[in-house]
């Protein structure tokens, strides 16, 4: 089944939000959506890299994300999101954030093109939202996937 291929109806039980992703010459903003028995990587907008021309595009979209109550309307907002299935993932780890470094999400899934990997930045704005990862921690569709909380080594700087 591809990854825009949809399943039956499931409500959003659980999300990332303020997270970005380092691109060349850009960054993108996503929302990482969970599902019953998937995720779904919402492309929230873009901004230049540059500090001069930089902001948040993704507050429209993150408030249109508010409104949808499963994932398949979340997907169906833009043609870049995607549904991975939970049983995919192989890891889902949080690197918690310092007062001089971001926080880091790390998803990685096996796929048809085999094992794709994204680490997403939070935002100035955004939580880590550590308690959600404790969540999906306990889920049995993650039972084989790496779950984590890590904790810098020097958490004061």
């Amino acid at each position: 089944m591809s990854q825009r291929e949809m399943q039956p109806s499931t409500g959003i039980e659980g999300r990332f939000t303020e997270w970005f992703r380092n691109r060349p010459t850009s960054l993108e903003f996503w929302e990482v959506l969970i599902g019953e028995d998937r995720l779904a990587c919402c492309f929230a907008g873009e901004s230049f890299s540059s500090h001069l021309l930089r902001a948040d595009m993704g507050e429209s979209t993150r408030r249109a994300l508010d409104d949808c109550s499963t994932i398949e309307a979340a997907v169906g907002l833009d043609e870049r999101n995607f549904v991975v299935p939970l049983s995919s993932v192989t890891v889902l780890r949080l690197r918690k954030g310092t007062r001089t470094r971001r926080a880091r999400l790390t998803l990685a899934w096996d796929d048809a093109e085999g094992e794709t990997s994204w680490t997403l930045s939070n935002t100035n704005r955004g939580d880590e939202q550590a308690d959600l990862v404790e969540i999906l921690a306990e889920r049995d569709a993650l039972a084989e996937a790496e779950v984590e909380i890590e904790s810098p080594r020097l958490a004061f700087l």
